[in-house]
């Protein structure tokens, strides 16, 4: 996989995850204590912070090996 299908994956994730925030933000039950914790969209959006995260890594990895065969 290349370095910019892997940035364009990111780059959706991040949309999706700001259409999730967006709905978090509007929901009843965010006003509540500790109501994250039991949110399932909430849990989406740690979800995809995860995939972000891997595939970041990733990217790097990849930039790395470029600097390195050059």
């Amino acid at each position: 996989m290349s370095i910019e299908e892997l940035e364009d994956q990111v780059e959706k994730l991040l949309e999706e995850r700001d259409q999730l925030e967006e709905i978090c933000d509007t929901l009843p039950k965010c006003e509540e204590n500790d109501a994250c914790e039991t949110c399932e969209t909430y849990r989406k959006i740690a979800e995809i912070d995860e995939k972000v995260e891997e595939l970041e890594d990733k990217i790097e990895e990849l930039l790395g090996d470029e600097e390195e065969e050059e």
